[in-house]
């Protein structure tokens, strides 16, 4: 990097600092801090939600898949999200659009105290938060990763300047903040990308061109779309994952959907966040396919491979740019995970805990809100120092085996909750579900993984936590339904837009924590 590069880096960190003050005048409560008042145009939620869901990940661990095993990155990654988000759009997207608009709640997951009981939302809340902090961590330490590449700054240092600008814009304008950024953070990356994209496409006159490059012993089977430990039942379980996560299991999509107006609008989101999740990824991995023939990786995984491309192929400036990008999509991420977790905390985890939260107004709840994005971001950014340890293994480890595979059991009762086929299952069913299935995450990638040669398929590490969860939710619905009427009502509430006597049900409140306010006659 020279002294451009630098400028569009520093003036990049501080154009998201100024949203993050101009986003202020937005937020005069929590409903605003945390689901924008529902007033996010479809189109700025559609973004956001496909830009939250990025993060450098994408250019050191997939990178390195794609150097390593080609297409298979786009088969396994990008296209199950896009699918999962466009069957979420209809399954999904209006019924969690209605938890703010019909429930009128701020946290995704504010709605399981009437829905199953207490004890089943602060399970889901607390395994949650935990699994936040890893996953965020991860995404501090790819960007730290890239950071270390370009300027030689340590590992700690990348993670505490990317840190310290992502509390400043994402604590003082919450959700808002985050949407307005991560719309800037797309043109920014929609410019990176191309002009990434071009230049590699310029250097592959010399094998063949754009088609006939597929033939060079460098590339070969990186046209297959599942090889190596990428295969078709991997495939199907990301599918499943992938579904449950971007459609809200993961909270920050959720938010995007409860932001905008309407059902029919939250709706429209999910589509366009569907689309650019089947053709911008393109366009981005495209580059990575190609790095065999244009750079040696340093590191064994290839997790270096797409920034040691990008040094030798662009000029300074647009190498800056394409820094900025990689800054762009870990921050998306990571603001609207702190969004996401401190709206968790602060109306689930916080009124349980203490007497006072229940008694917080708006200035004292916002304050806590705030207060709770800054300390999530501090306990992400501890982890991430420890990734590349014993415990936590490689960032694409923590990813892919972490998240996707302890994703299900949380997942699975606060999504599956929302429909009505599930209806049997109350609290029990939850319960067991997401014990159940942790159990199995533990039971498979540690006691059994030890005592099978050569470890168990990942394939599998990831997909029987889910597959437990969902068959043990399914059965024990089933077995022990506990269907009541109260638990009836809030279903009907999130699967209605109209008035009918049953969606007009009175939502009950629970014991040991705030009530869910009284729900609107009319949309």
């Amino acid at each position: 990097m020279n002294s451009l590069d630098w400028a569009v880096l520093i003036g990049y960190f501080a154009v998201m600092v100024a949203i993050g003050v101009w986003s202020h005048k937005r937020v005069g409560d929590v409903s605003d801090f945390f689901t924008a008042g529902g007033k996010m145009p479809w189109w700025l939620s559609g973004i956001s939600h496909h830009m939250s869901g990025y993060s450098a990940v994408m250019f050191t661990g997939y990178a390195g898949i794609a150097y390593t095993y080609g297409v298979t990155s786009f088969v396994t990654w990008s296209f199950p999200i896009a699918l999962g988000i466009a069957i979420g759009s209809k399954l999904f997207a209006p019924r969690i659009n209605r938890l703010r608009s019909r429930l009128h709640v701020a946290s995704p997951l504010e709605y399981l105290k009437n829905r199953y009981d207490l004890k089943t939302q602060q399970a889901l809340a607390w395994s949650g938060m935990l699994l936040k902090i890893v996953d965020v961590g991860a995404k501090w330490a790819a960007i730290a990763t890239l950071l270390a590449v370009f300027t030689g700054v340590s590992l700690n240092e990348g993670i505490l300047i990317t840190g310290v600008v992502t509390a400043i814009y994402c604590t003082i304008g919450g959700l808002w903040a985050d949407a307005l950024t991560e719309l800037g953070q797309f043109i920014i990356q929609l410019l990176a990308g191309l002009a990434m994209f071009f230049a590699v496409v310029v250097e592959l006159g010399d094998y063949g061109g754009f088609f006939g490059v597929w033939d060079e012993p460098e590339l070969q089977g990186h046209a297959e779309p599942l090889v190596g430990p990428y295969g078709t039942i991997f495939l199907l379980a990301f599918l499943f994952i992938k579904l449950f996560e971007y459609n809200g299991g993961m909270l920050n999509q959720a938010q995007r959907y409860m932001a905008t107006a309407t059902p029919r609008e939250a709706e429209r989101s999910a589509r366009l966040s569907a689309v650019l999740w089947l053709v911008w990824p393109l366009v981005l991995f495209f580059p990575m396919w190609m790095s065999p023939l244009l750079v040696e990786s340093q590191k064994a995984d290839g997790s270096d491979s797409y920034a040691l491309m990008t040094e030798q192929l662009l000029p300074h400036g647009l190498l800056g740019l394409v820094i900025v990008g990689f800054f762009s999509h870990t921050m998306a991420m990571c603001s609207s995970d702190a969004n996401a977790i401190a709206a968790v905390f602060t109306r689930d985890v916080a009124p349980v805990l203490s007497a006072r939260a229940r008694r917080w107004n708006d200035r004292s709840g916002l304050l806590a809100a705030r207060v709770t994005t800054v300390v999530f971001l501090g306990l992400s950014m501890a982890v991430a120092t420890q990734v590349d340890s014993p415990t936590f293994k490689d960032i694409i480890t923590v990813v892919i085996k972490w998240v996707a595979g302890l994703m299900g059991p949380i997942a699975i009762p606060m999504m599956l909750g929302l429909l009505r086929p599930f209806r049997r299952s109350g609290p029990t069913a939850a319960l067991t579900s997401w014990s159940m299935g942790l159990l199995a995450f533990w039971l498979v990638n540690y006691p059994v993984n030890w005592a099978v040669e050569g470890g168990v398929p990942l394939e599998y590490q990831v997909s029987i936590p889910l597959a437990v969860s969902l068959v043990l939710y399914v059965l024990t619905g089933y077995a022990k339904p506990e269907d009541t009427p109260e638990r009836m009502a809030v279903i009907e509430r999130v699967n209605t837009d109209g008035d009918d006597g049953s969606a007009a049900a009175a939502v009950p409140a629970q014991s040991g924590a705030p009530d869910v306010a009284p729900a609107r006659t009319t949309d």
